[in-house]
């Protein structure tokens, strides 16, 4: 039988586990082309390839997008879209303004690219594989 004195022990564990729990959850903030940005890659296309696959992306992550307002964007398209040529049409969502973080939500394979005319075709394009967990 519990005494009187269970309660504040009960809550504190609880307490304690939620704590252990939030910071064993801690995700990733992932900086699109670290100090490069999302910008035209100087390496064309296989720029942000190999900067991806220095990574790894789990649901939870966050990417962010650095880029001149004005000059670049960036959509979420599907993997079509990334294809040459480049095609902004059926983007699944389009950010305009710098700097964008997108919480990665879904596993799966997720595509971006700057619509601007022409980025795309010349390297601004990234594809990344979410996993479920770390």
């Amino acid at each position: 039988m519990a005494g009187p004195n269970s309660k504040p022990i009960l809550l504190m564990i609880i307490m304690i586990s939620s704590f252990q729990l939030q910071s064993t959850m801690a995700k990733t903030k992932h900086i699109v082309g670290d100090t490069l940005g999302w910008t035209i890659p100087p390496g064309g296309a296989a720029t942000y390839a190999t900067w991806a696959s220095k990574n790894k992306f789990t649901i939870g992550d966050s990417l962010i997008f650095n880029f001149t307002t004005g000059f670049h964007n960036v959509a979420e398209v599907p993997k079509a879209a990334t294809n040459d040529p480049c095609t902004a049409t059926n983007t699944l969502s389009l950010y305009p303004t710098s700097p964008v973080t997108i919480t990665l939500t879904r596993p799966g394979t997720h595509n971006y690219i700057c619509t601007v005319i022409g980025h795309c075709q010349i390297g601004q394009k990234l594809t990344i594989h979410v996993s479920r967990s770390s």
